[in-house]
């Protein structure tokens, strides 16, 4: 791509790239070509063993640097990590059953959101491990959750049906988005912050207005539970991961169906966009992973050679590699083009079940 023509289009739409930047934003965009199109053959090597709990981890997440990671546990803990040095640096303390779902506040990463099977939600500081609040009101256990882009609001789901969306600032319920008819297990914010989805048991997945709290659409058309459901970057397309074998593409402003994609023979565990939001990729019990063009609806890539289940995926920030987390005791890293296996990270002795990379995408935490 030329960066001028580029830029010269993006100033047509964008009043506040005036004359005066405008060579600053093509150096900018120029800066991005090289990272994208540096060619890597990144190897990962097993860097840090941390026996970090007495007892199983639930889930793992970075901040955005990558320089501090967190792990939820059944222990009734989340702990914060040093991932240099691989040094505990903190145990958030307080809950009263188990922590399943955790969070920074990216791009920020100065906040902490626990939320567990005591059916609160905690917020803390990174850097003290202070609990600014514990978010009261749900009546079953919370499964998942998530900040908004902009750090104003932490979005929690429950087993209760509900979901509740909570001021950082105030520590008070904003609204309770109430429509399902069985357990939320997955949510997600779209970047702009104005709208966010809910995946349930109830084979459906909510699509709600974040400043009301209205339900705007019902995505109606998987015949199981849904696993995950997931907004790519510029708000455009929803997509979502059933229990019924099948991953399904909606158009995110109308709510209407876009496509089907099939070809796992069993449940689909998870689901995720890259970030530029070209390609889909998916996550089956059935063993295997797949990658998807989000454009012609296309499968590019079969990911296989995984010895049991996947339950968790994720692209790299480039997008050219995927990552994937399976039961039988492995990570592997794939080509995201052409579905050849990289790298098998091995290490650990039970299935790993939560993967991540950082912002960099030269680490990579897995969990067990």
């Amino acid at each position: 791509t030329d960066a001028v023509a580029l830029v010269e289009e993006i100033r047509k739409g964008e009043p506040l790239i005036t004359a005066s930047c405008k060579e600053h934003v093509i150096h900018l965009v120029r800066r991005l070509q090289e990272k994208l199109g540096g060619e890597e053959d990144h190897k990962f090597y097993l860097f840090k063993v941390l026996r970090a709990h007495i007892l199983p981890l639930t889930n793992v997440a970075f901040n955005k640097s990558g320089s501090r990671f967190i792990t939820g546990s059944y222990d009734r803990t989340c702990k914060v990590w040093d991932t240099a040095s691989g040094e505990e640096l903190r145990t958030l303390e307080g809950h009263g059953n188990v922590v399943y779902a955790i969070a920074f506040n990216n791009p920020y990463g100065d906040k902490i959101a626990t939320g567990s099977f005591d059916k609160t939600c905690k917020l803390w500081s990174t850097e003290t491990g202070k609990c600014y609040h514990t978010f009261r009101g749900h009546s079953a256990e919370i499964v998942c959750l998530s900040f908004n882009l902009q750090s104003t609001l932490v979005a929690t789901g429950s087993m209760d049906t509900t979901a509740k969306l909570w001021d950082i600032e105030k520590g008070e319920e904003i609204v309770t988005l109430s429509g399902h008819s069985a357990e939320i297990i997955a949510l997600s914010f779209n970047t702009t912050g104005d709208r966010i989805i809910t995946g349930s048991f109830d084979h459906t997945v909510g699509v709600w207005d974040v400043g009301t709290g209205r339900m705007l659409h019902t995505l109606i058309g998987h015949r199981g539970e849904i696993s995950s459901a997931q907004f790519n970057w510029d708000c455009s397309l929803i997509v979502t991961g059933s229990m019924d074998k099948t991953c399904m593409l909606w158009n995110a402003m109308t709510g209407t169906h876009i496509a089907t994609l099939t070809g796992h023979s069993d449940e689909i565990l998870d689901v995720c966009f890259d970030y530029a939001g070209q390609r889909i990729a998916t996550a089956s019990a059935d063993g295997s992973a797949r990658v998807y063009n989000a454009e012609t609806k296309k499968c590019i890539a079969k990911l296989e050679g995984h010895g049991g289940e996947i339950s968790k995926i994720c692209f790299n920030p480039k997008g050219n590699r995927v990552l994937t987390a399976s039961s039988d005791k492995t990570a592997r890293l794939w080509d995201a083009a052409t579905g050849d296996c990289l790298q098998i990270l091995e290490g650990h002795t039970d299935e790993i079940f939560s993967c991540a990379f950082n912002y960099k995408g030269d680490i990579i935490i897995t969990g067990n």
